[in-house]
């Protein structure tokens, strides 16, 4: 056990981004578990705080095994063997709407931050695998930041490696061997509601029309 909860968590990782500080930079929160992160972080760093809003696209045979993502915007198909193009268009077409809806939700009419010429940091709770995230790293590279940061408190071995080899900077406080998943190293692993995500950015002056569904 590392972190009592992801308040805690946060305040251990702002250790490590001190540099930062002061400089022009976004923090882009994963929801729902990474926005507590995120909104300490962005108070702390004196950054803009933005949604990352991605999914994973599943395999037709197995929606657990990630073929790509998608994003607010676009999207990357990394493995096609085997897949059906239609269905590729189909599933990016449904996630594309899920999404859109999902971040009009938490935000409102407020359109996504440009990042280009930023230091971008993506905040999660942990990552596990890192499947997911290493496919959006690749579209935040297409917006042209400064800098491309991950910061975590947690992360499997293995992801930390990869993720590492695709950004600028990865960090992270704790990589443990076994890994059991990100929550068996809080103590408080609690469900982030859509509720508490929109009170965070409330509280960072963001003005959302309606509380998410």
């Amino acid at each position: 056990m590392y972190f009592l909860n992801r308040v805690d968590a946060a305040m251990q990782l702002s250790k490590k981004l001190d540099k930062y500080r002061g400089q022009k930079g976004v923090i882009l929160a994963v929801p729902r578990g990474g926005v507590p992160i995120g909104y300490y972080l962005a108070r702390y760093l004196d950054f803009e705080l933005d949604l990352l809003m991605t999914k994973k696209l599943g395999h037709p045979l197995n929606e657990e095994f990630a073929i790509g993502a998608v994003g607010l915007e676009d999207s990357i198909i990394e493995e096609t063997e085997n897949v059906p193009t239609a269905y590729i268009k189909e599933k990016v077409t449904e996630i594309h709407e899920q999404l859109k809806k999902r971040y009009k939700d938490f935000m409102g009419e407020k359109e996504p931050l440009d990042l280009q010429g930023k230091i971008v940091i993506v905040v999660d709770d942990g990552i596990a695998t890192g499947r997911t995230i290493l496919a959006t790293l690749k579209m935040l590279r297409s917006k042209h930041p400064k800098k491309l940061v991950v910061a975590v408190p947690i992360a499997s071995t293995q992801a930390a490696e990869r993720v590492a080899k695709e950004v600028d900077e990865f960090i992270s406080i704790h990589n443990p061997v076994p890994f059991f998943g990100v929550g068996r190293f809080y103590q408080d692993f609690s469900q982030t509601t859509d509720e508490e995500v929109i009170n965070f950015l409330k509280e960072l002056n963001f003005k959302p029309m309606k509380s998410a569904d």
